[in-house]
């Protein structure tokens, strides 16, 4: 990842914007990073994957409270619905 200061930003926009074309550009402001410039197109793939992952993760929380849970009467309701496809009342 290229890193320019900010007044390289300002000096040699074109450069700094063709980079930020290729990858993520990093702006520094006292030697410490302050912004980065990407493409949009590279700015919607990470927002893409950032929401796959929180998918995930979210997905992996429900299994894992699903697995931990026991619901309470289950073995009422699986016994009614039985008695209920068999025609009994």
């Amino acid at each position: 990842m290229q890193r320019y200061t900010l007044t390289d930003t300002r000096d040699r926009n074109s450069e700094v914007f063709e980079q930020a074309a290729i990858e993520p550009v990093v702006v520094t402001q006292r030697s410490q990073p302050s912004h980065v410039i990407m493409s949009a197109d590279a700015y919607q793939r990470l927002l893409k994957r950032l929401e796959e992952l929180e998918d995930m993760l979210l997905g992996q929380a429900a299994e894992t409270a699903l697995n931990s849970s026991h619901l309470v009467g289950t073995e009422t309701f699986t016994s009614t619905l039985q008695r209920l496809a068999n025609g009994e009342a």
